[in-house]
């Protein structure tokens, strides 16, 4: 009975990590957003190797990355949520959908002005 009880719990494990990186796929194949992302993300990595920055640096890059992809994962969510709830204009709807874009943006900035205070002195 015990390992019945840890093999679902297994699944349960593996089914969420599945999940979880379908949301991603989708948002990258649907977001225009995301692919923006995504790809600034990549020429950020490839600039990062070509000019060496530190480990700090790269450590730096990589929260900034989680941190604006993330946001843009829930900023999706949210507009799909509220889209789902009411395709009518409401204010309330419509300010769910702007704070969270908000988010994102402010996130972004803020990735890219420490990518300048890193990059911009190495080249």
């Amino acid at each position: 009975m015990c390992m019945v009880i840890k093999m679902k719990k297994e699944k349960n494990i593996i089914n969420s990590f599945k999940y979880a990186f379908e949301g991603i796929f989708t948002a990258l194949k649907a977001e225009k957003n995301m692919k923006i992302h995504f790809i600034i993300m990549i020429l950020v990595i490839i600039l990062g190797i070509i000019l060496k920055i530190s480990r700090i640096e790269w450590i730096i890059c990589i929260i900034l990355f989680g941190f604006v992809i993330s946001l843009e994962l829930v900023n999706t969510a949210i507009e799909n949520t509220v889209d789902l709830i009411t395709q009518e204009k409401h204010p309330k709807a419509k300010i769910a959908k702007d704070v969270a874009a908000g988010a994102v943006l402010i996130a972004a900035i803020t990735a890219v002005v420490v990518g300048l205070i890193i990059f911009l002195n190495k080249i």
